[in-house]
């Protein structure tokens, strides 16, 4: 028979809580960040925190084995440490499965490790399981009271563009879906089989976690002081493949097949992919003002918008409105009647961000956003009815 190992016998088979760390060269905030921890931790609260370390080339593993290592007898008694070595950099939402998968708390919380969630938020989140009737609670940044510290504009538009994709594409309700700071009660995962794709857990818990009560309440997020950010291309890759799976899943449901599900299913399409357009639009205008200064940015806008509408008419005539027939003069037709509508679309927008640049002076970036989005809506009820020859309301 095989000997257990001794942090084996030292881990407890049965705890209140367990607070789970992924990390990835935190070894300057780590031990910072359990240590607010520890003093967050209700009196009398038996708790874990698991560090799931995937191989820091900065020591963050040791770092934390070392921690542990010095903790006295008294502190030994109320937290446990474990520290969970993995191979190589393998990706965030599967190492915080992994630590899930090892947690032996009733009570799972999931947040970084690198001081931008407050430890202090804690015990409310655990108050609000306790007494509130619900099952997941998120800390938001985006309903009233929470909010976010540090971002440059660039990062607040991507945060809030991902989080509309995910909102409008998996029929999410809940403000803040890419927060990487929640708890949940262990039991509503029981059964569930996770992807671990992309760097947001809490995404596929909302979708296959069905009927559980879910709660926000407010934070702030702090951007990080010491380390660099794991945000990446390969990381927004991830989340674009992340959603993509969790749509497929949730077709299968039942309530797909209700008129106004299926409305606000094909609306949600539309809008991921106007969201992309967005993207297609805002850079290459942004990049043509930004590499040669003699573009006037109206013909800047001009060629960004020509770009999207074929990226968006493609994308909406495959994954939106499912039409594979890709026959020349049907193609064609729609093409032209796609490209018509997103050109009324255009003049709305062009109109916008004249209007708002000249006259009200706000800045181009974001008169840009403002007029874009102001001329999807129409883009999608002209497309759904003529374009694809689709009942507006169903």
């Amino acid at each position: 028979m095989e000997t257990p190992r001794q942090e084996e016998l030292l881990k407890p088979s049965r705890i209140p809580l367990s607070i789970v760390l992924p990390t990835y060269n935190e070894s300057q905030n780590i031990t910072r960040v359990i240590d607010s921890i520890s003093d967050s931790i209700p009196e009398g609260t038996k708790a874990e925190i698991i560090v799931v370390d995937d191989s820091s080339p900065d020591g963050t593993g040791s770092v934390v084995a070392d921690y542990a290592n010095r903790l006295g007898q008294g502190m030994k008694k109320r937290l446990h440490i474990e520290v969970i070595n993995r191979p190589g950099k393998m990706g965030l939402s599967s190492a915080i499965l992994a630590g899930v998968e090892s947690a032996c708390g009733d009570v799972v919380v999931v947040m970084d490790s690198d001081m931008s969630h407050p430890p202090q938020t804690i015990p409310r989140m655990l108050e609000e399981l306790a007494h509130s009737k619900c099952d997941i609670v998120v800390a938001s940044r985006y309903i009233k009271g929470g909010g976010v510290s540090g971002w440059p504009f660039k990062r607040k538009l991507m945060s809030k563009g991902a989080t509309k994709i995910a909102q409008y594409s998996l029929g999410i309700t809940v403000k803040d879906p890419m927060s990487g700071f929640f708890a949940f009660r262990r039991q509503i995962i029981e059964g569930i089989k996770f992807d671990a794709i992309g760097y947001k857990m809490l995404l596929e818990i909302l979708v296959k976690a069905k009927g559980a009560r879910i709660k926000e309440i407010p934070y702030t997020f702090t951007n990080r002081r010491l380390g660099s950010s794991k945000l990446d291309t390969s990381t927004m890759i991830d989340y674009v493949r992340a959603v993509w799976r969790l749509y497929r899943y949730g077709r299968s449901a039942p309530e797909e097949k209700r008129r106004s599900v299926r409305f606000l299913s094909k609306a949600g399409r539309f809008y991921t992919v106007g969201a992309s357009g967005l993207l297609v639009n805002y850079l290459v205008s942004f990049v043509l003002t930004a590499l040669f200064p003699a573009i006037w940015y109206l013909h800047a806008t001009i060629a960004g918008i020509a770009l999207s509408i074929t990226s968006n008419f493609i994308l909406n005539k495959l994954w939106t409105f499912e039409d594979r027939d890709f026959s020349a003069k049907r193609t064609l037709v729609q093409y032209g009647m796609f490209a018509g509508f997103s050109a009324f679309g255009a003049l709305v927008q062009l109109g916008m961000v004249y209007y708002l640049v000249e006259s009200q002076g706000q800045s181009y970036p974001l008169a840009l956003i403002l007029a874009v989005a102001t001329a999807s809506i129409s883009n999608f009820l002209l497309n759904k009815k003529w374009t694809f020859k689709e009942r507006v309301w169903g």
